[in-house]
């Protein structure tokens, strides 16, 4: 089935929400006292401007099925840094049909198209994608309990 890339409207309810839901899931854990209305609310005030922040969605058959987000701070022991690309998220039964590297290539070309020199991640877990995709590892070190590898890209 055919995909799109698009930037995620503040006005997308559905989209919004769905976002919301997954990185939610994926990572609220690690702001034990974020609740899901204030990331929602985050979400929300993170779309439909170009340039920091922004969210993209992919879609198909008008779902969203995949998201990645360009912004502000990620990283809170590291405040100085920024931008980030951050919340890559890909439904499991989408994974492996280029889509990850399609949204990292428009975070990237949309941090790109704002001026910006440099992008940061991290990631426990996908550092050979990131790595595949041009991102150098920077530091190893423990954030909020978990193992993550710090990276970056000069665009």
């Amino acid at each position: 089935m055919a995909w799109k890339i698009a930037r995620l409207n503040r006005d997308d309810t559905l989209g919004i929400e769905t976002v919301s839901r997954w990185t939610f899931d994926a990572w609220g854990g690690l702001h034990p006292r974020t609740t899901f209305e204030e990331w929602r609310n985050e979400t929300r005030n993170d779309c439909g401007a170009k340039g920091v922040p922004s969210i993209f969605v992919a879609m198909s058959a008008g779902k969203p099925i995949a998201t990645a987000s360009l912004t502000v701070s990620d990283m809170s022991i590291r405040p100085a840094m920024g931008p980030w690309l951050a919340s890559v998220f890909v439904l499991p039964a989408w994974r492996g049909r280029g889509i990850a590297s399609a949204l990292v290539a428009t975070v990237e070309a949309e941090a790109r198209a704002a001026g910006w020199r440099r992008l940061h991640l991290y990631t426990p877990d996908q550092m050979a994608l990131y790595a595949r995709l041009g991102w150098v590892p920077s530091e190893s070190l423990t954030y909020r309990g978990e193992r993550v590898t710090l990276m970056h890209r000069n665009l």
